[in-house]
């Protein structure tokens, strides 16, 4: 009995030490890790590296395209390489020895995936991977770090003698953001029937413009340029927000930028506030002063309230 006892004391120590995380005897993966942790922003700066490195491979303005599942295979597989190259220019990292970055000295090999799990060529054995995931349609992305051990991938390999993190493996990533918001690609949550109505002008970038601002689940939320250029596929995309301004002036609606006073009739109205080359539009109705509960932005010398059911109609104001 006491001999069966002790053996179950071996097994378990041997149980614990493999569960405890290989960063605490490895100050090579810590030292990658903090400063990666480190970095300013460093969320928003890894949401927008893989916002920007989608839209450039979908490329919209020339395609029409929002949706990854409309890629080539070999441009799903050259969305990881573009990660790697946005990532590394937009921390400022230098290449690697023989891996794609160089941090604090150390190798990292940077790996991206759309799916479920990442593929892990046989070079990166020992090195530590940047992991990065992303899913465009809940809107959502992690980054991790994991030293690369054959205990750690899976047996079986693909084609290309690539091997997976098993579970163990995928346990062990160190995360740098374990849960972060993909800037939204606005057209891919639209339902079908609105999609449908802000392209169904296959010849005017005009009117394909007027109709994304014009639908009612676009405005309130900000419209990034990208997704004016994939609307409208022109040259001079961005003009057609200006004209849009004009056109959709009779139904109450204004689109509202960066400049000038648009940042704070924004907040007045408690809509988004527009970054640079991004937009919000509302549809609003011209209120007076009986209402001093609702959100009101005085807009050339008049007042202004986003328009709800049983509001008069009105147009926008000319000028804002």
């Amino acid at each position: 009995m006491e001999e069966y006892l002790f053996s179950r004391d071996i097994a378990a120590a041997h149980n614990i030490a493999q569960s405890i995380p290989a960063t605490e005897s490895d100050p090579q993966f810590q030292e990658v890790y903090n400063w990666f942790r480190a970095q300013p922003d460093v969320e928003d700066r890894f949401g927008q590296v893989i916002r920007q490195s989608i839209d450039e491979v979908l490329d919209g303005q020339r395609t029409g395209r929002f949706n990854l599942r409309d890629l080539e295979k070999t441009e799903k597989t050259y969305l990881g390489t573009k990660v790697e190259i946005i990532t590394r220019t937009d921390f400022g990292l230098t290449r690697g020895r023989v891996m794609d970055f160089s941090v604090c000295g150390h190798d990292v090999d940077s790996k991206f995936t759309i799916g479920s799990n990442w593929t892990i060529p046989r070079e990166a054995d020992q090195h530590i991977c940047l992991l990065i995931k992303a899913d465009d349609q809940r809107g959502t992305f992690r980054v991790g770090l994991l030293r690369i051990r054959d205990d750690l991938l899976n047996a079986g390999e693909n084609r290309d003698r690539k091997r997976s993190p098993s579970a163990a493996g995928r346990d062990a990533i160190k995360w740098v953001v374990p849960d972060g918001r993909l800037p939204e690609n606005i057209l891919l949550s639209l339902s079908v029937t609105d999609r449908e109505v802000i392209f169904k002008n296959k010849k005017s970038g005009q009117s394909r413009t007027n109709e994304l601002f014009r639908c009612p689940r676009v405005q309130g939320r900000i419209v990034n340029r990208n997704t004016v250029l994939t609307v409208a596929r022109q040259d001079d995309s961005l003009k057609r927000v200006r004209d849009a301004r004009n056109q959709l002036r009779s139904a109450g609606i204004i689109i509202l930028g960066h400049q000038g006073q648009h940042p704070s009739i924004a907040r007045s109205l408690d809509l988004p506030v527009p970054s640079k080359g991004s937009w919000v539009a509302a549809r609003v109705t011209e209120i007076d002063d009986l209402h001093p509960t609702r959100k009101t932005a005085q807009i050339a010398d008049r007042n202004y309230a986003v328009w709800g059911e049983g509001d008069t109609p009105s147009a926008a104001p000319p000028n804002y």
